[in-house]
């Protein structure tokens, strides 16, 4: 069986942990950031955790992470 290559689209977006969740960095922080509260500049700094159906998913992007 030949190796599967992994996708580099989804190596460049996620991150996996540990335990095999996958985390991501939040859209919306790169620019017109005039017009966007401090609260939610602030919320969206923190990477998140993908859902579990679409984790299934990244994790077939990339099978060897």
């Amino acid at each position: 069986m030949p190796k599967i290559k992994t996708r580099r689209s989804a190596k460049k977006r996620y991150t996996m942990t540990g335990t095999g969740k996958v985390k991501f960095k939040k859209q919306g922080l790169r620019h017109i950031l005039t017009k966007k509260s401090r609260k939610r500049k602030r919320r969206l700094r923190h990477p998140a955790i993908l859902s579990p159906v679409e984790q299934k998913r990244a994790h077939k992007l990339m099978p060897y992470d």
